[in-house]
Protein backbone atom coordinates (compact mmCIF):
# COMPACT_ATOMS: atom_id res chain seq x y z
CA UNK A 1 0.00 0.00 0.00
CA UNK A 2 1.49 3.31 -1.10
CA UNK A 3 1.69 5.95 1.59
CA UNK A 4 3.05 9.48 1.61
CA UNK A 5 2.87 11.08 5.02
CA UNK A 6 3.71 14.77 5.38
CA UNK A 7 4.74 16.44 8.61
CA UNK A 8 6.37 19.64 9.79
CA UNK A 9 3.72 22.18 8.93
CA UNK A 10 2.60 24.84 11.35
CA UNK A 11 2.26 28.53 12.01
CA UNK A 12 5.20 30.90 11.76
CA UNK A 13 5.81 34.62 11.43
CA UNK A 14 7.06 36.15 8.22
CA UNK A 15 10.79 35.66 7.84
CA UNK A 16 10.71 32.40 9.75
CA UNK A 17 11.52 28.88 8.65
CA UNK A 18 9.88 25.49 8.54
CA UNK A 19 11.06 22.08 7.38
CA UNK A 20 8.51 19.76 5.85
CA UNK A 21 9.08 16.01 5.68
CA UNK A 22 7.39 13.37 3.58
CA UNK A 23 7.85 9.75 4.57
CA UNK A 24 7.21 7.34 1.70
CA UNK A 25 6.37 3.66 1.82
CA UNK A 26 4.85 0.96 -0.36
CA UNK A 27 6.86 1.63 -3.51
CA UNK A 28 10.46 1.71 -4.70
CA UNK A 29 11.40 5.21 -3.59
CA UNK A 30 14.51 5.52 -5.76
CA UNK A 31 12.46 4.78 -8.90
CA UNK A 32 10.23 7.82 -8.45
CA UNK A 33 10.75 11.53 -8.79
CA UNK A 34 9.27 13.50 -5.92
CA UNK A 35 7.60 16.86 -5.64
CA UNK A 36 6.06 19.36 -3.26
CA UNK A 37 2.91 21.21 -4.25
CA UNK A 38 0.74 23.73 -2.48
CA UNK A 39 -2.86 24.82 -2.72
CA UNK A 40 -5.11 27.48 -1.24
CA UNK A 41 -8.93 27.43 -1.35
CA UNK A 42 -9.00 29.97 -4.17
CA UNK A 43 -6.21 28.59 -6.36
CA UNK A 44 -5.31 25.44 -8.22
CA UNK A 45 -2.63 23.17 -6.87
CA UNK A 46 0.77 24.40 -7.99
CA UNK A 47 4.24 22.94 -7.96
CA UNK A 48 6.66 24.37 -5.41
CA UNK A 49 9.69 22.16 -5.94
CA UNK A 50 10.54 18.79 -7.40
CA UNK A 51 13.52 16.50 -7.50
CA UNK A 52 14.66 13.80 -9.88
CA UNK A 53 14.99 10.15 -9.09
CA UNK A 54 17.82 9.66 -6.57
CA UNK A 55 18.01 13.42 -6.15
CA UNK A 56 20.28 14.37 -9.01
CA UNK A 57 18.53 17.61 -10.04
CA UNK A 58 15.87 19.87 -8.63
CA UNK A 59 13.30 22.31 -9.96
CA UNK A 60 11.77 25.30 -8.19
CA UNK A 61 8.87 27.60 -8.87
CA UNK A 62 10.05 31.16 -9.43
CA UNK A 63 8.19 32.31 -6.32
CA UNK A 64 10.33 30.16 -4.02
CA UNK A 65 13.73 30.16 -5.72
CA UNK A 66 16.46 31.07 -3.28
CA UNK A 67 14.21 30.50 -0.26
CA UNK A 68 13.15 26.84 -0.46
CA UNK A 69 15.31 23.74 -0.84
CA UNK A 70 14.12 20.26 -1.73
CA UNK A 71 16.18 17.25 -0.77
CA UNK A 72 15.75 13.57 -0.20
CA UNK A 73 17.27 10.77 1.81
CA UNK A 74 16.95 7.47 -0.01
CA UNK A 75 18.14 5.57 3.05
CA UNK A 76 14.96 6.51 4.92
CA UNK A 77 12.64 7.05 1.93
CA UNK A 78 11.97 10.65 2.88
CA UNK A 79 11.84 13.89 0.93
CA UNK A 80 12.20 17.26 2.63
CA UNK A 81 11.32 20.85 1.89
CA UNK A 82 13.33 23.42 3.81
CA UNK A 83 11.47 26.71 3.70
CA UNK A 84 13.30 29.87 4.74
CA UNK A 85 12.34 33.55 4.65
CA UNK A 86 8.70 32.60 4.64
CA UNK A 87 6.13 35.12 3.42
CA UNK A 88 2.40 35.39 4.08
CA UNK A 89 1.78 34.39 0.46
CA UNK A 90 3.41 31.02 1.22
CA UNK A 91 0.39 30.17 3.36
CA UNK A 92 -1.20 27.05 1.89
CA UNK A 93 -1.75 23.35 2.29
CA UNK A 94 1.44 21.62 1.17
CA UNK A 95 1.32 18.22 -0.50
CA UNK A 96 3.99 15.66 -1.22
CA UNK A 97 3.76 13.66 -4.44
CA UNK A 98 5.54 10.80 -6.19
CA UNK A 99 5.65 10.09 -9.90
CA UNK A 100 7.20 7.66 -12.35
CA UNK A 101 5.86 8.59 -15.78
CA UNK A 102 7.68 7.04 -18.69
CA UNK A 103 10.21 9.40 -20.23
CA UNK A 104 10.14 11.89 -17.38
CA UNK A 105 12.99 12.45 -14.96
CA UNK A 106 11.17 15.09 -12.92
CA UNK A 107 7.60 16.30 -12.64
CA UNK A 108 6.44 19.92 -12.71
CA UNK A 109 2.69 19.48 -13.09
CA UNK A 110 -0.05 17.76 -11.15
CA UNK A 111 -0.59 15.39 -14.05
CA UNK A 112 3.02 14.16 -13.80
CA UNK A 113 2.36 12.48 -10.45
CA UNK A 114 0.82 9.18 -9.42
CA UNK A 115 0.62 9.32 -5.64
CA UNK A 116 -0.26 12.09 -3.20
CA UNK A 117 -0.09 12.66 0.52
CA UNK A 118 -2.86 14.14 2.64
CA UNK A 119 -1.14 17.48 3.07
CA UNK A 120 0.22 19.60 5.89
CA UNK A 121 -0.88 23.17 6.58
CA UNK A 122 1.61 26.04 6.55
CA UNK A 123 0.43 29.41 7.83
CA UNK A 124 2.65 32.50 7.71
CA UNK A 125 1.55 35.64 9.50
CA UNK A 126 2.80 39.15 8.79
Amino acid sequence: QVQLVESGGGSVQAGGSLRLSCAASGFTFSSYYMGWFRQTPDKEREVVASITRVGGRSYYADSVKGRFTISQDNAVNTVYLQMNSLKPEDTAMYYCAAGARWGRTVGVAVSDYDYWGQGTQVSVSS
